[in-house]
C-alpha cells in the first residue's frame, strides 16, 4: 500500500498533489452554478463541492476558491442575491466540463458550452434547461475558511424542479433515474448506481433494506 506523509505530500508536483487530494476522498456531486450580472450577462460554472446544509429551513452550501482572481459567479450572486444549482447528467458531461474554461467577463458559458438558459417562475438567475434537477437559491451568507482563504457560501433553497418519477413516496430522490453524474477530482466523471437503501439504524438491530419502499 502506498503511504503519503505530510512531508511527502509537500514535495509532490503541485498538479499531482492536487489530483491526489481532490480525488482520494471519494465521489462528489457535480453541479452547474447559474448566475446573471447586473448588466444582464449570464455565467455558468461547474462545481463539485455543493453539499447539504439543512432541510428545515432548506439550505445548501458550496466552496468557492479565494477571491484573489476574478470570480464572476461570486460577483453575480452577491449583486443579484440569487443563483441556481443544476445537476449534471450523463448527456451533459462535456458541455458541463467546458464551463471551467476561463472566458472573458461578459462572455456567457451558456453560449460557449451549448447549454440553454431557462428562466422559471420569475426567478432572477438562469437555470440550465438540459439539467434534470434544478434548484433556485437565495444567497444568505458566507464564511471564510481562514486556513486557505476559501469561502463557504450558504444559499436558501427557494425552488426545486425534478422529474416526478424520480421521487419516492417518502420524498427520497432516485438520482440514478436522472442519470446524475458524480465528480472524481476536478476532471473525472462517473455514473453511480443505487445498490441499497437502509432504514434508520437502531442499537442491536440488523440493518434493514428499504430500497423497495417497504
Amino acid at each position: 500500500m502506498k503511504h503519503f506523509t505530510t512531508s511527502i505530500l509537500e514535495e509532490l508536483p503541485s498538479r499531482y498533489r492536487a489530483n491526489l487530494i481532490n480525488s482520494c476522498t471519494g465521489y462528489k456531486s457535480s453541479n452547474l452554478l447559474g448566475t446573471i450580472s447586473p448588466a444582464g450577462h449570464t455565467n455558468l460554472a461547474i462545481f463539485n463541492s455543493v453539499v447539504h446544509i439543512g432541510s428545515n429551513p432548506p439550505m445548501l452550501g458550496f466552496i468557492l476558491r479565494p477571491l484573489t482572481v476574478r470570480r464572476d459567479s461570486y460577483n453575480n450572486f452577491k449583486s443579484a442575491g440569487a443563483f441556481t444549482v443544476n445537476q449534471v447528467s450523463k448527456n451533459m458531461i462535456k458541455a458541463a466540463h467546458h464551463t471551467s474554461a476561463k472566458y472573458d467577463e461578459g462572455t456567457s458559458e451558456f453560449e460557449k458550452s451549448g447549454l440553454t438558459e431557462s428562466y422559471l417562475d420569475g426567478f432572477e438567475a438562469p437555470y440550465v434547461n438540459e439539467s434534470p434537477i434544478k434548484i433556485g437559491c437565495r444567497y444568505i451568507n458566507e464564511y471564510e475558511i481562514k486556513e486557505n482563504g476559501c469561502l463557504l457560501i450558504i444559499g436558501a433553497i427557494e425552488h426545486i424542479y425534478m422529474p416526478e418519477e424520480s421521487i419516492a413516496e417518502d420524498g427520497w430522490v432516485h438520482l440514478d433515474k436522472t442519470e446524475a453524474i458524480s465528480a472524481v477530482g476536478i476532471d473525472g466523471y462517473a455514473l453511480p448506481k443505487i445498490i441499497e437503501r437502509l432504514a434508520y439504524a437502531k442499537p442491536d438491530e440488523p440493518s434493514k433494506s428499504i430500497l423497495d419502499g417497504s
